[in-house]
């Protein structure tokens, strides 16, 4: 489908489309033949275009807009489905409610751009152009990372948030909940992890130096809350992966029970400063039992078959100087306390793994990581092809590429962010997950990409989108479709950003 209008300037690109004449009118008298299992997609479609269009869409066995879930359909997989609109008819067809979910967002970028306004925008003719579409994602895993841990996002925006990476057929939405700076998950049977651990008295201003801002910051969600988000984003098919940082980004935790750590006695405060925390978790059997408990109220709250323990950034300073944690490398059989890192995300990936879930960790080098885990390779492009040859499932999120918190720009005028260099618009579209020099069996195990937005210099939601967007168009294409030249990316998102907007997305110029 070439971006011939704006109206056909979908992101990401489907696989195969053709554009033919004439169009389809939704109005007020157009109803919906949904057949058995497709009500979800129905359900959602006018949910999303109720405020702006006010149309009802009611079910009726004659309907000219069909839902069809069909499992015969093997061809489109658990996500792929196919489009079909004329001048009198629009189909929808998949083979999981999942695709249809997806063809959903589809048809929302076909109509006018007012369609997304949150209010009535009386006197539009609700028109999608007729075309045929088939439709299938290159990758299974596109995900975008939110930290809320350095700073708090309340629920509404994560909605909000969910609902933009639903537009761009993002399906993993990543909640990076605990940090040094602060725990935002409740866990039942240690309370202070929020009433203490969620809040800090400051926070650092800028990278390195030491001007604070003087002002309190915390916040953490209820379980009501997550369990919100969770059934929020399953209804537009995304999965919502919860972070629980172990055994190093751990300071807030500290804060609230310092016998976890590895002095007795000490009183910790919740970080205020940014950077890599030396304060660690202990490797004592209270330590174990306090994370297993933390993971089994996290397993209630959160459904998703991946969990992810952070692992990296740990420094094992605490560890060597331990006699507790020396004796417990001894008794391990381990070669020094540094070892215990390892030995400390095997425990844990193995305690998961017995409750089905599949444990995810950062890989800084590719070979950090035990067996069983999925390794979200960051640091070097290189490390992504090491840990899928090490024979880990691998989704490739090189910081160059992927890490939103980054500048967009080395232009005088763009606001303060991760100090060290620039992810610009062109680094994000000209990043291929799965390099060219994989052998098919490597390839295999790249499950996909992610976006990343560490949350440091972006402290409200309106910076957090100005971040994110348009640098997430460019990301979910990548992942959906796949490499596409600069100028036909460029054309599209052109088309695009009418759709932002509407969405009064504060986006990057």
């Amino acid at each position: 489908m070439t971006p011939s209008s704006p109206r056909t300037a979908l992101v990401p690109r489907p696989a195969k489309a053709r554009v033919k004449g004439g169009q389809f009118t939704f109005d007020a008298g157009t109803r919906m033949r949904v057949t058995a299992g497709a009500e979800p997609a129905a359900d959602l479609l006018r949910t999303l275009l109720a405020p702006a269009t006010g149309l009802p869409l009611p079910p009726a066995a004659d309907g000219p807009v069909v839902l069809v879930l069909d499992t015969a359909l093997t061809g489109l997989g658990s996500e792929g489905y196919g489009l079909t609109i004329g001048p009198q008819s629009v189909l929808l067809r998949a083979r999981s409610v999942t695709g249809l979910l997806r063809g959903v967002q589809t048809i929302r970028q076909l109509l006018p751009a007012q369609a997304l306004a949150a209010s009535p925008r009386p006197g539009v003719r609700w028109t999608v152009p007729c075309a045929d579409i088939t439709d299938v994602p290159r990758l299974p895993w596109r995900g975008a990372m939110l930290d809320v841990a350095r700073h708090f996002q309340p629920l509404p925006y994560l909605l909000r948030y969910v609902d933009l990476l639903a537009l761009h057929k993002i399906n993993v939405f990543h909640l990076h909940l605990t940090d040094d700076q602060g725990w935002r998950m409740p866990v039942s049977a240690y309370p202070k992890l929020t009433e203490i651990g969620g809040h800090r008295r400051q926070s650092l201003i800028g990278p390195g130096g030491d001007r604070y801002d003087g002002t309190p910051h915390g916040g953490a969600y209820t379980r009501a809350d997550l369990t919100r988000l969770v059934v929020h984003a399953a209804a537009r098919g995304i999965t919502v992966m919860p972070e629980i940082e172990m055994p190093g980004h751990s300071r807030a935790a500290l804060a609230a029970y310092p016998h976890l750590g590895n002095r007795p006695g000490r009183t910790l405060d919740v970080w205020t400063r940014w950077g890599v925390c030396d304060t660690i978790l202990g490797v004592h059997e209270e330590v174990l039992d306090f994370c297993r408990t933390v993971w089994e109220e996290v397993m209630d709250v959160f459904p998703s078959p991946y969990l992810h323990i952070g692992g990296d950034e740990c420094p094992t300073t605490e560890w060597e100087r331990s006699p507790a944690a020396r004796s417990r490398a001894r008794s391990e059989g381990l070669t020094g306390p540094a070892a215990l890192h390892g030995w400390f995300l095997d425990r844990i990936g193995t305690f998961l793994t017995r409750q089905g879930r599949r444990p995810v960790g950062w890989a800084e080098t590719g070979s950090e990581l035990p067996a069983g885990f999925t390794a979200m390779a960051w640091r070097d492009p290189a490390h992504t092809l090491h840990a899928a040859r090490r024979g880990h499932d691998v989704i490739n999120s090189y910081h160059r590429a992927t890490y939103f918190d980054y500048p967009q720009s080395a232009g005088p005028d763009e606001p303060p962010g991760q100090p060290g260099g620039v992810v610009g618009l062109r680094d994000v579209h000209g990043h291929d997950p799965v390099p060219g020099t994989a052998p098919p069996h490597t390839a295999a195990r790249i499950l996909g990409t992610q976006a990343h937005l560490w949350t440091e210099y972006a402290a409200t939601p309106a910076r957090i989108e100005y971040l994110t967007y348009p640098r997430l168009c460019a990301l979910a294409d990548v992942g959906w479709t796949g490499p596409t030249t600069w100028a036909d990316f460029s054309a599209r998102l052109a088309g695009h950003t009418a759709r932002l907007d509407a969405l009064h997305v504060g986006r990057h110029p």
